[in-house]
């Protein structure tokens, strides 16, 4: 199952890579477009143990903003806990790493600093996780949950943990360039102009981006979740 908060959002270079691996993609979006400018919706979540895997993606709200996206990311921390409880093996992204972390009782908080754009991290398993660079969009960062490994990190925070078959990253694996054009479409490229940032550097692919996701991909389905 791939979680989709938005419809901005899509599962990208990730889901083209499980597809090759021939994973069936079963998607599920919680805030429709209609409502991405109120996202307290209600929402209920299919039960984890029907799937193999569970990628959670990213989010352009906060975890802990529950004022703003209401009831759904409660759900959707009891579906990481059972899923967990249920070795199934989830991959957070970004959003989706937070809620892993705040679901196994590590903590969501406002950076110090944000990332946007392409950033290296420093890494101490670079066959688990590349250097990069990798594609990154938060304002927020977690902590390690109790349990969990980290594995790399960036000057903000945390950038990749492990924890049990589950792995949890900061950045965005998943983009292509669509997915960043539609961000930068619906209030990115305001929000990066007000903090003077160069739109169009958002904007640009980076080489190996692809390659780099299929790797990442590949070593957490044979080495994380042990499928």
């Amino acid at each position: 199952m791939i979680v989709r908060h938005d419809h901005l959002s899509h599962a990208g270079f990730v889901g083209l890579r499980l597809a090759e691996r021939g994973f069936e993609s079963h998607d599920v979006t919680v805030v429709p477009d209609e409502r991405f400018h109120s996202p307290d919706v209600r929402y209920a979540f299919p039960g984890p143990t029907d799937f193999d895997v569970i990628v959670v993606l990213g989010a352009p709200w906060s975890v802990y903003d529950t004022a703003t996206i209401g009831t759904w990311v409660g759900n959707e921390l009891d579906l990481l806990r059972e899923a967990v409880a249920a070795d199934v093996p989830v991959l957070g992204i970004c959003f989706g790493a937070q809620a892993l972390s705040a679901a196994l009782g590590g903590t969501v908080e406002r950076a110090t600093e944000y990332e946007l754009g392409w950033h290296r991290v420093e890494t101490d398993e670079p066959n688990l996780i590349a250097a990069g660079p990798w594609y990154q969009w938060h304002f927020d960062r977690f902590t390690v949950p109790p349990g969990g490994r980290e594995i790399a990190r960036s000057t903000v925070g945390p950038q990749a943990y492990v924890v049990g078959r589950s792995m949890g990253v900061q950045f965005h694996p998943e983009v292509t360039p669509d997915i960043a054009a539609a961000w930068l479409a619906h209030g990115g490229a305001a929000q990066a102009a007000e903090l003077g940032l160069d739109v169009e550097d958002l904007r640009r692919s980076e080489l190996g981006a692809r390659q780099r996701a299929a790797a990442l991909v590949d070593v957490f389905l044979t080495e994380v979740a042990k499928l």
